[in-house]
């Protein structure tokens, strides 16, 4: 099947080559590191294995159907499987986004984070991007039981952070899912910057207040 015969146009292929770009330019996921997908209908896009995000081909992108099948492209990251997790427990979603992001993977090794929600609060940006951010074990990446950790955890919430591993987040858009995991790697930042010291964080009744003025992401 060639590149017309899909339901990606020449627009959403350049958009997320652009991205892709932007992220390892900006020293967001080093080397072939992480994934972009897009959703269209039955066909899933999704960034090719071991592709680097800094110098993709938007001719190669690999194409799939909602359950896995190449039909186009190159072979597909092997972590297409987390991304259809995603997609199956929040269909309103039409993007999936994950990043190796330093800050992030540091906060995911630390000991006694809250696995229900493994960042606070410390702006409303978070909030609003991101909202409740699920911790789960680690497993291999590519792995069955990756694939049904993440299932459990959408779940909850559309955005996941895996231990000694990175993020992951689904989005209406390519651009709000690549907003969720760039939020998810500024807040584990200023985590980190933050510790042992005892920072005021949003409170419940801020954290109620953003929800019910903007739409939740959980």
């Amino acid at each position: 099947m060639s590149t017309a015969d899909t339901n990606f146009d020449d627009a959403v292929r350049i958009q997320m080559v652009r991205l892709g770009a932007a992220l390892y330019n900006r020293g967001l996921t080093p080397g072939r590191t992480g994934n972009l997908s897009v959703r269209a209908d039955d066909q899933i896009m999704v960034t090719p294995t071991d592709s680097c995000l800094g110098c993709l081909d938007a001719t190669r992108l690999a194409v799939t159907t909602l359950d896995g099948q190449h039909i186009a492209g190159d072979r597909p990251s092997k972590e297409l499987i987390l991304h259809r997790a995603l997609y199956r427990h929040h269909p309103t979603c039409t993007a999936v986004a994950h990043l190796h992001s330093t800050s992030a993977v540091a906060v995911s090794c630390l000991p006694d984070l809250n696995t229900d929600d493994a960042l606070p609060p410390i702006t409303p940006y978070f909030v609003m991007r991101v909202g409740r951010l699920p911790l789960i074990d680690y497993a291999t990446p590519g792995s069955v039981e990756l694939e049904e950790q993440v299932s459990r955890a959408s779940e909850r919430s559309r955005s996941v952070l895996m231990r000694n591993h990175g993020s992951l987040a689904a989005g209406t858009s390519l651009e709000s899912a690549v907003d969720a995991v760039e939020e998810i790697e500024e807040t584990a930042r200023l985590y980190l910057l933050l510790a042992g010291r005892s920072p005021a964080y949003l409170g419940e009744e801020d954290v109620a207040d953003l929800h019910r003025r903007f739409p939740s992401t959980v």
